[in-house]
């Protein structure tokens, strides 16, 4: 049935040749390209994948981050084919076989080689592992070789089916049926179905175990519940290996995530340990061990036991030595007949039960009082003599003296001719706002002069519309004219830390004298931000403030709006729109290529887009500042049903023929955007 599919076409570009394996998740043929017949290997999942719309949606989302994924020990994935009932990975095509078949024709390595193999696994991991994409399914099958083998022979590892476990797996990361052999699967996974990088490298210790043994640490009889369980409760069979080669794998086999060495570290570190012992010969095959050794647990207490009747002579000689035997803390006061409490892998613990302690009461801080409370407060505790009448005559004479140090205070003149004496200190205030940016920003200015101090205080507050914003800042501090000296600025914030150093023109592009890039700055939806500057600046009055204060945001406008600026600096600031691009052509049932592009006041900036669907990786640092991320962008459907959107809003499938489509999207506060038109049409 299989091979009768020999010679089919697969997509626009490729044709199967062979079928030359087949697994849980679907088959595996040889394949070629047009139009030089290059040879590359298809896997094609089974027909009830396609009728998932779930799977299908990541199965899009996912191509571009597989298709990128590069280094020398991964297989590379050439592209993702949607074709009706049929979804395929096509991949490089490695013709030395899999460690798995290796096993099963050599049985255990020496450490050299098992050791060399799984480093070289770890290595293609930790690559994966930066651009944020685990495996999820390490083991020998999954582990091809670049040649054919032979001893000592390195280099040759290329970790496979990294589109399985991206494609197959849940969205979210959660395990699902079709995912994960128990002879490989992490305990965490096990335990609460999610796995991560820390679930590879276990499975990657789990595997190493099985190059050097023949088989892995908890296989034996049962089911595969069974020995997926053990993963969770056993520890592994202590193999005949040296002191510090046992204790790698006893760290990559470590029970908690956390524990275990990330994948680049545990590979350095089984590279040296394979230096260092070349000359370990191989293991004769391990048996499966009889039991399994249980982890240590926490005991189980039984309190108030007690039989009818009690006393402490109620429990046999015999019965307190085995229960001392098996680990049992029996209290003297209790030594009498206990409940039959069975077997059980951990300590069971009887004690009598203590009668309870009442706890002291809580006591609440109450409220301070107010004012008047206060004043109640004093006139309840007065003393007897201070009678109403008192009071009064005290009250005005308190006024008559008040008034007399006021009067003297106003009349005696000053000893130079007689003026009276100046005010010791001056202050004055002034305030700015600008008008919101396109990318919801807006910004207000409050500045007050300390003239005795010489010093200036700006009050900065940055607040945001529709979406969250974050990012370096420009803020233009001058001098009192064009001619001074930038003012030396301590900067400060009480809603956080932020830092600020010089603007520095020839990283940012951005030429503003007196100009400071401000960092740590993170504005909520909706919310604001408040930053304080201090600095010298010796004002004369009100009208000289407000003056300064105008040229200090003119100045700030004007660099950031400069349309001579190129590059990528202050975005938050500098973005004035966002364009919408796809090709002008696409084919129905495949995904739909996105770019938004950004626009500076210089204009278009195609060389750095904003994003591009289906995502490549990490989202641009530019998106997170002008719109919280991934989280701020959400595309729409504008073509009556030709279009399909992703849950999540941010992939886009062409599903049937249209002669003219649009493509709709919201970026941060930049809602309303609209693509130009393109067309969707059938597959040649």
């Amino acid at each position: 049935m299989a091979q009768s599919r020999s010679g089919e076409a697969l997509g626009a570009s490729y044709r199967l040749v062979e079928l030359i394996g087949s697994g849980a998740a679907g088959e595996v043929w040889r394949a070629t390209v047009a139009p030089h017949d290059d040879q590359v290997a298809a896997k094609l999942l089974k027909p009830e994948h396609a009728a998932d719309p779930g799977l299908v949606e990541r199965f899009v989302r996912e191509r571009s981050v597989l298709v990128s994924l590069r280094h020398p020990g991964i297989v590379r994935v050439r592209d993702l084919v949607v074709e009706g009932d049929r979804l395929a990975i096509v991949m490089d095509l490695v013709p030395g076989g899999s460690v798995g078949d290796l096993l099963e024709q050599s049985g255990p390595l020496p450490a050299r080689d098992a050791l060399t193999i799984a480093a070289e696994v770890l290595d293609a991991l930790a690559a994966a592992h930066q651009r944020d994409v685990s495996h999820r399914d390490v083991k020998p099958d999954n582990v091809l070789l670049a040649e054919p083998w032979h001893p000592g022979l390195a280099g040759a590892v290329r970790v496979s089916d990294f589109g399985i476990a991206s494609v197959v797996g849940e969205q979210d990361r959660r395990t699902t049926g079709l995912l994960g052999t128990p002879q490989y699967m992490a305990p965490e996974l096990i335990s609460n179905g999610r796995s991560g990088p820390a679930g590879d490298v276990y499975a990657t210790g789990v595997m190493l175990y099985q190059l050097l043994a023949g088989r892995t640490p908890f296989a034996g009889p049962g089911t595969d519940f069974t020995v997926a369980y053990r993963h969770v409760t056993s520890t592994p069979p202590r193999l005949d290996l040296p002191g510090d080669v046992w204790a790698a794998i006893d760290g990559l086999l470590a029970k908690d995530p956390s524990a275990r060495p990330a994948a680049a570290v545990a590979a350095e570190r089984l590279r040296r340990l394979a230096a260092a012992h070349a000359d370990l010969p191989a293991l004769a095959a391990v048996e499966a061990p009889e039991g399994f050794d249980e982890i240590e647990r926490p005991a189980t207490i039984v309190r108030g036991a007690a039989a009818p009747g009690g006393g402490a002579s109620g429990g046999s000689t015999a019965e307190l030595e085995s229960a001392l035997a098996h680990g049992t803390d029996v209290a003297p006061e209790v030594q009498e007949a206990r409940p039959d409490l069975g077997t059980d892998g951990s300590a069971t613990v009887v004690r009598p039960l203590r009668r309870p302690v009442a706890e002291p009461a809580t006591v609440v801080d109450a409220p301070p009082p107010t004012r008047l409370e206060r004043v109640r407060q004093l006139a309840g505790s007065r003393p007897g003599w201070l009678t109403g009448r008192v009071a009064a005559l005290g009250g005005v004479g308190v006024l008559l003296v008040v008034a007399l140090v006021v009067g003297l205070v106003v009349l005696v003149p000053s000893g130079k001719g007689g003026e009276a004496s100046a005010p010791a200190t001056a202050s004055a205030a002034a305030n700015q706002q600008d008008q919101a940016l396109p990318t919801g920003l807006g910004v207000s200015r409050d500045a007050s002069s300390d003239t005795a101090a010489g010093t200036v205080t700006l009050a900065i507050t940055w607040s945001a519309q529709a979406a969250p914003l974050s990012g370096p800042l420009l803020e233009v501090v001058p001098g009192l004219d064009s001619d001074a000296a930038c003012p030396p600025v301590r900067w400060s914030s009480t809603e956080g830390p932020v830092s600020a150093t010089r603007n520095q023109p020839s990283l940012t592009g951005v030429s503003a004298p007196c100009g400071w890039t401000v960092s740590g700055v993170e504005v909520p939806a909706g919310g604001s931000v408040e930053v304080e500057a201090t600095f010298p600046l010796a004002v004369a009055d009100a009208a000289a403030l407000d003056e300064w204060l105008d040229a200090a945001a003119t100045a700030t406008s004007e660099a950031v709006g400069s349309d001579r600026v190129s590059g990528t600096a202050y975005p938050v600031q500098r973005l004035r729109d966002v364009v919408v691009t796809t090709p002008s052509r696409t084919v129905s049932q495949t995904a739909l290529p996105v770019t938004l592009v950004p626009v500076w006041p210089s204009g278009p900036d195609e060389l750095n887009p904003l994003y591009t669907s289906p995502s490549t990786g990490t989202p641009s640092q530019m998106l997170q500042d002008v719109a919280g991320g991934e989280a701020g962008v959400r595309f729409a459907d504008g073509c009556s049903g030709a279009l399909a959107v992703s849950t999540d809003g941010l992939v886009v499938t062409a599903l049937s023929i249209a002669p003219q489509c649009v493509l709709r999207a919201t970026v941060g506060n930049f809602t309303a955007l609209e693509s130009s038109t393109f067309g969707i049409t059938a597959r040649d």
